[in-house]
Formats: structure tokens, sequence, C-alpha cells
């Protein structure tokens, strides 16, 4: 069972290349039908994200366990499509997919306004590819996506090889707590400064919430620094819907400034109206909650 997560990327780069591959001169169908033969590999080998995948629809959603085993195949298979999609993108395929906005001109009138804003999302979805698509509503990207950059270095080398750039921004979270100057630099200009609040170290600090009616960890300082940076909070999810189209939502927290836990209680109140239209994508692959008391 994996207990924490460990900041790193299923796969291997012999495996994305193969993908890529197929990207480019196949086509995203036949990238799509290759999660076909690889799925099951996961499913079986990968004991650890099996068994949390299933804990989420058996316990959590109340799955009965038939529906709940062909759900943990079908979430597989829906993250796979993220990631072929993300990586078909940043080859400039942008024009093969549709988009649609929900809540945008939470985001518009922030950069519009030069204030500064807050984006707290989720490993619900894939909110890593919106920042290909911000250029339809006519504005420079100005989001720093503060990350621990702990992915493998392989793959992530690879990856930056034969893709485009993003023009996301990115703090890297260091142990000497630097990055916090460069998160209120952002916020100085007017920019948009973007945390996950759903995953963390172990040893870290973090803050119990109530989600999907079991309590669960989360990290604390996304929430902590939020709410006391004195700029609007959003939240923020991008959800994969038909073959080739991607729905973003943005909507503004309401919590009190230096209310870190009343604003992780909304955030977790969004995350679950968010799995309620979206189950299959939760993408958490490790001990979200305790499994031994259900």
């Amino acid at each position: 069972m994996a207990k924490k997560w460990e900041g790193k990327s299923r796969g291997t780069v012999l495996g994305y290349k193969i993908f890529v591959f197929f990207i480019k001169h196949l086509g995203l169908s036949a990238a799509y039908f290759l999660l076909l033969f690889v799925i099951p590999y996961f499913f079986i080998f990968s004991r650890g994200g099996t068994q949390s995948s299933y804990d989420y629809f058996k316990n959590r959603l109340k799955y009965a366990t038939t529906k709940s085993l062909w759900s943990v195949l079908k979430n597989n298979f829906v993250f796979g499509q993220t990631i072929i999609d993300k990586t078909a993108i940043s080859f400039g395929l942008r024009n093969k997919f549709t988009y649609e906005f929900d809540g945008v001109e939470n985001i518009t009138n922030l950069l519009k306004k030069k204030q500064g804003g807050v984006l707290i999302s989720a490993h619900v979805g894939n909110f890593e590819i919106a920042d290909f698509f911000f250029d339809e509503i006519d504005f420079d990207s100005q989001i720093h996506l503060v990350t621990t950059d702990a992915e493998r270095e392989q793959i992530k080398s690879y990856l930056e090889s034969v893709t485009t750039k993003s023009n996301i921004n990115f703090i890297l979270v260091q142990e000497d707590l630097s990055h916090i100057f460069e998160i209120k630099a952002a916020l100085d200009v007017g920019g948009l400064v973007c945390f996950t609040g759903d995953r963390y170290f172990e040893g870290n600090k973090t803050l119990k919430q109530q989600l999907l009616g079991k309590e669960a960890e989360f990290p604390a300082g996304p929430f902590l620094m939020a709410s006391r940076l004195n700029v609007p909070v959003l939240f923020v999810y991008v959800m994969k819907e038909r073959k080739k189209h991607y729905h973003l939502y943005a909507r503004q927290a309401k919590s009190k400034s230096r209310d870190a836990k009343g604003l992780l209680k909304e955030y977790a109140e969004s995350v679950e109206w968010m799995l309620s239209k979206y189950p299959l994508q939760w993408f958490n692959y490790f001990k979200f909650w305790d499994i031994k008391s259900k």
C-alpha cells in the first residue's frame, strides 16, 4: 500500500517514448487504444495505487465491489488519457481539443486588476494543461505554480526535450523557505500563484478535514499562506469531459482572512462537489484516507 505520496510520476521513460511515438505518428485514438494494454499492468502490479483507488470507490463513494473494481480500471484509463492529452497539446495539437470556461471571469478580473491572487487546485482532473488554452481568452499567462519538482528526473528531462515549454512559471519549494519571497514577488506584480491542496510529504505540517465522509490530512502550507496573504483565493479545476473536450471551473473562496481551517473546509467541499460530477477523475494514488477504519 502506498502509505504516502512520494512526488513521482507513474511509468517509465520507455513507456513515455512509446506513447509519444503513437501520438506523433498514429494519432490520439491510437494512443488511447494502447492504454487498453497498459492499464491491466498497472492494475495488477501497482498494488498500492490500485488499493488506494479501490478504497476511494468502495469506501468513500460506497460503490458495490464489482463496480468499484471496474471503476478502478476506468479511472486509470481516464488518467492515462489526460497524460496523453497534455503531451499532445504540448506538441502544438491544441486545436484538436475544445475548451469550456466556467467562472473564468474570476481569473481574468484578477489579472486585469493586477492585484494578485491565489489559485488552489487538486489532483482531480488535469489543471496542468490549462496554460496551453489561456491564450483563447486573450491574456498572457501570469501563473506561477508552486511545486516540489520531485518528478522523476529522467521522465521530466525526456518530456522537456520533445514538447513545447509551457508559459507557466515554476516556484520551487525550498527547505530554507526562500520560495515564500518568490511567491510574494509574483503577487506584488499582479500574478497568480497556484498551489495543489491535496498532497503533502511525510513530516510536513498538515491540517485535518473531512472529505467524502472521512477525515483526511491536507498540507497546511497552501491554506495557511493563502489565508494570510490578503489576496483573493480561487478554487480551480480542469476536468476532462468528452474525448477531446475540457471544462475549466474557477470559483472564488468566501472564507475570511486568517481562517486557514475555514478555507480548507471550503476547499474540501469544492473537491467533493467536483467529484460528484466527475467521480472517475480522482488521481491520488496513495493512502489518502486511513483504510483500517471505514
